[in-house]
């Protein structure tokens, strides 16, 4: 080993993130957008969402940043590397929440991302490359459809005009709400070269808990499908129309949830859930005469999936011939890089920390990403596996593992890779 690289790694075996300061920042954004005791009401290009980014800008700032925003609404906080020409290094995730979720999910990566700032400033240690914190726009898609649509557009995969005309239930468009909160950005999408990508995050799931592992190390990321069924039956009086003689929309579509968890049953480990259904016209004492169902089907084989999206078509066109059938956004499985993997591997190692490799079940914006750069993601265990809830929970502990992960990994990809 070189001298100056045995220094580096001398001072990075120094370097840990301050886990009360990054519990308190936890703790100090659930204000924006608070919902219930301990849950999170943050849409994404929302008012709440605004309040967070805000804070997010001048916490960034004041530790020497550059903050760039594109079109889209992402947001880039970037500290200068010491060799001109570098690609960034980069972490991040996301600052919008469920309409009751939780404290952690997305949170986490951005704050241990704004830690390892602090770390850096207070160590007066510069990476070779710039260092980038993300916060990638409306990835849990639950007020504008698709999610993970800010890396999305920076990635390449969707068009921005296109997306800026997407709506949500209220009839707002993209495009309005960025322009709302003051967030349409002037960058071009996919500005910012980047050397490595890293996002830490909670598993929300319950395998590293029941595993025992302090860490998760992704190997990649499940493929899904979204899909909008709309049944039509006839509306009738609840009353005075006979069992026998009536089309209940409702009734087909109570039937199509069943076949949906059937498919899922029949192809593991693949999963699908019937996520929202709205009833037309939703009154008591009338027949439902239509019915829309959303349903997010997700396996990390292209095959089983594939199998999956057949069976459930030939289902429903089964259980209701006239029903209408739509995908509405397929993500094909991701694959990590296996270098970068690494790094996280012999981290852990280094901190002692157990670690379990896994195949992510929820998306994130790092499965795009993985297409424009080399991409790892970290777990940590959610407590009983629960997630998009507001009962979600990271211990102290648990999140500074993860950020302390999190910086070594960066340290040690700054000293490796080279874009």
């Amino acid at each position: 080993m070189t001298a100056v690289l045995q220094a580096a790694t001398d001072v990075a075996l120094r370097l840990s993130v301050d886990a009360d300061r990054l519990w308190a920042d936890l703790l100090a954004t659930a204000r924006f957008g608070a919902h219930g005791e301990t849950g999170m009401h943050r849409l994404a290009l929302g008012s709440a969402d605004e309040e967070v980014r805000r804070w997010f800008e001048a916490e960034c700032r004041a530790l020497g940043c550059t903050v760039e925003v594109d079109r889209i609404g992402n947001m880039f906080a970037t500290l200068p590397g010491s060799e001109p020409g570098l690609a960034a290094i980069a972490v991040g995730s996301h600052l919008d929440t469920q309409p009751a979720g939780g404290r952690f999910d997305g949170i986490l990566g951005i704050l241990a991302g704004v830690e390892i700032l602090r770390v850096l400033k207070a160590s007066g240690r510069a990476l070779r490359h710039p260092f980038t914190v993300v916060n990638w726009t409306n990835e849990e898609g639950s007020r504008f459809s698709p999610a993970m649509m800010g890396s999305g557009v920076f990635c390449g995969v969707h068009d921005i005009e296109t997306i800026y005309a997407r709506v949500d239930k209220d009839g707002v468009t993209v495009r309005e709400a960025l322009g709302a909160i003051g967030y349409r950005g002037e960058c071009a999408p996919g500005h910012l070269p980047m050397a490595a990508y890293l996002e830490l995050h909670i598993e929300q799931g319950p395998v590293l808990e029941a595993d025992g592992s302090a860490v998760g190390i992704v190997t990649g990321v499940q493929g899904l499908r979204w899909l909008d069924i709309r049944m039509s039956g006839t509306e009738a009086h609840a009353g005075a129309f006979p069992m026998g003689l009536r089309e209940d929309a409702l009734v087909f579509a109570a039937k199509a949830v069943l076949a949906v968890e059937k498919v899922a049953l029949k192809h593991p480990p693949g999963v699908a859930t019937v996520g929202y259904i709205h009833a037309v016209p939703n009154s008591r004492n009338v027949v439902p005469g239509e019915v829309r169902l959303e349903i997010d089907m997700r396996h990390p084989e292209e095959s089983g999936l594939a199998a999956m999206e057949t069976d459930l078509t030939n289902e429903i066109e089964r259980l209701a011939p006239g029903a209408q059938l739509s995908v509405v956004w397929r993500k094909a499985p991701v694959v990590f890089d296996a270098a970068l993997r690494e790094v996280i591997r012999q981290e852990a190692e280094g901190l002692c920390l157990s670690a379990l490799e896994m195949v992510s079940g929820a998306g994130h914006d790092a499965a795009h990403v993985a297409a424009k750069a080399p991409t790892a993601m970290i777990f940590i265990p959610s407590r009983e596996g629960l997630s998009h809830n507001e009962r979600e929970y990271s211990s102290p502990q648990q999140c500074a593992n993860g950020a302390d992960l999190l910086l070594r990994s960066v340290l040690r990809a700054d000293e490796l890779f080279h874009g």
